[in-house]
Protein backbone atom coordinates (compact mmCIF):
# COMPACT_ATOMS: atom_id res chain seq x y z
CA UNK A 1 0.00 0.00 0.00
CA UNK A 2 1.32 3.56 -1.31
CA UNK A 3 0.67 6.47 1.41
CA UNK A 4 0.17 9.98 0.37
CA UNK A 5 2.21 11.92 2.79
CA UNK A 6 0.80 14.82 1.49
CA UNK A 7 -2.84 13.92 1.33
CA UNK A 8 -1.76 12.09 5.05
CA UNK A 9 -0.74 15.74 6.23
CA UNK A 10 -3.87 17.30 5.11
CA UNK A 11 -6.24 14.75 7.08
CA UNK A 12 -4.17 14.85 10.42
CA UNK A 13 -4.20 18.45 10.23
CA UNK A 14 -7.62 19.32 9.41
CA UNK A 15 -8.35 16.31 12.52
CA UNK A 16 -6.46 18.24 14.75
CA UNK A 17 -7.67 21.65 14.05
CA UNK A 18 -11.39 20.04 14.72
CA UNK A 19 -9.83 18.42 17.84
CA UNK A 20 -8.10 21.45 19.18
CA UNK A 21 -11.86 23.48 18.50
CA UNK A 22 -13.62 20.68 20.47
CA UNK A 23 -11.46 20.77 23.29
CA UNK A 24 -11.12 24.34 23.54
CA UNK A 25 -15.18 24.50 23.91
CA UNK A 26 -14.50 22.24 26.78
CA UNK A 27 -12.81 23.83 28.41
CA UNK A 28 -14.29 26.77 27.57
CA UNK A 29 -17.84 25.47 29.26
CA UNK A 30 -16.00 23.80 31.71
CA UNK A 31 -12.68 26.06 33.40
CA UNK A 32 -10.84 23.03 33.16
CA UNK A 33 -7.58 23.51 31.92
CA UNK A 34 -6.33 21.22 28.85
CA UNK A 35 -2.91 19.82 27.56
CA UNK A 36 -2.06 19.27 23.99
CA UNK A 37 -1.68 15.61 25.19
CA UNK A 38 -5.67 15.90 25.47
CA UNK A 39 -5.55 17.20 21.77
CA UNK A 40 -3.83 14.14 20.59
CA UNK A 41 -5.77 12.07 22.47
CA UNK A 42 -8.94 13.30 20.46
CA UNK A 43 -7.25 12.85 17.59
CA UNK A 44 -5.94 9.31 18.19
CA UNK A 45 -9.36 8.00 19.37
CA UNK A 46 -10.75 9.14 16.26
CA UNK A 47 -8.50 8.02 13.66
CA UNK A 48 -10.08 5.08 11.88
CA UNK A 49 -8.62 1.44 12.42
CA UNK A 50 -5.39 1.16 10.52
CA UNK A 51 -4.55 4.72 9.64
CA UNK A 52 -1.15 5.10 8.77
CA UNK A 53 1.29 6.03 11.30
CA UNK A 54 3.88 7.33 9.60
CA UNK A 55 7.14 8.12 11.35
CA UNK A 56 9.90 10.33 10.89
CA UNK A 57 13.13 8.70 12.67
CA UNK A 58 12.40 8.66 16.15
CA UNK A 59 9.28 10.92 15.55
CA UNK A 60 5.68 9.21 15.86
CA UNK A 61 2.31 10.08 14.85
CA UNK A 62 1.79 11.14 17.98
CA UNK A 63 4.79 13.90 18.26
CA UNK A 64 3.65 14.99 14.58
CA UNK A 65 0.18 15.33 15.85
CA UNK A 66 0.82 17.57 18.91
CA UNK A 67 3.14 19.97 17.12
CA UNK A 68 0.28 20.49 14.53
CA UNK A 69 -1.83 21.55 17.80
CA UNK A 70 1.30 23.46 19.26
CA UNK A 71 1.31 25.05 16.01
CA UNK A 72 -2.41 25.65 15.24
CA UNK A 73 -2.43 26.98 19.16
CA UNK A 74 0.35 29.57 18.82
CA UNK A 75 -1.32 30.53 14.64
CA UNK A 76 1.84 29.48 13.64
CA UNK A 77 0.23 27.06 11.33
CA UNK A 78 -1.15 30.16 9.80
CA UNK A 79 1.63 32.80 9.39
CA UNK A 80 1.78 31.92 5.34
CA UNK A 81 -1.62 31.94 4.69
Amino acid sequence: MTVNYQSLASDLIARTERAVEGVAHIAADTDITFRVDDIVDAVERGLPAGYPAPTMGDVSRRDMIAEMARDILSGEMYKDR
